[in-house]
């Protein structure tokens, strides 16, 4: 047994204190077991049950939103509500641009992503990475991207960024 073991802290394996399962029933009783960030984290890159997911979206540390926006399981609708958490222009910056690379975000919810990365844009908040991750998805129309690199805010950096991966898209 490690020291952390002996401490009650997380096992070898990452799980929360006072856990040994895995899998959708065991992330679901993980959640009563959760102490600390580190805990709510681990779990947010290991589950891939929804339900943990959304729940574990409500958690007020951003790590944890960013686990939780790496995590190929997250549905689009906790992906979309994520979205709208705010916390530090870092933070809040790094979880665009993982929302904005995530698979699972399309339609509706990935307009409403490229609308708000404009709001962020025109309060000169400099989300450029998540407009770049965006310019990189075939579902953002060219006008849309082209839009978005000339609101307030946006840089010729960011404007050239977007050029280059229009350039680098399949669909073109």
């Amino acid at each position: 047994m490690d020291e952390s073991s002996e401490n009650g802290e997380s096992s070898e394996s990452g799980e929360p204190r006072g856990t040994g399962r895995t899998g959708a029933t065991g992330d679901a009783e993980a959640l009563r077991h959760l102490h600390d960030g580190g805990d709510y984290r681990r779990l947010a890159e290991r589950t891939a049950d929804p339900d943990v997911l959304r729940q574990l979206a409500r958690a007020e540390y951003p790590f944890v939103w960013h686990a939780i926006a790496r995590n190929p399981a997250t549905p689009a609708e906790v992906l979309a509500a994520l979205s709208t958490r705010r916390h530090s222009t870092w933070n809040d910056n790094r979880l665009l641009e993982l929302l904005a690379a995530h698979p699972a975000l399309t339609g509706a919810a990935l307009n409403a992503l490229v609308d708000l990365v404009a709001v962020r844009l025109r309060a000169e908040d400099r989300p450029y990475a998540a407009v770049l991750e965006l310019a990189r998805r075939s579902e953002v129309t060219v006008e849309r991207l082209h839009w978005l690199g000339h609101l307030p805010g946006a840089s010729a950096w960011l404007r050239r960024g977007i050029t280059r991966a229009l350039a680098a898209r399949a669909d073109r």
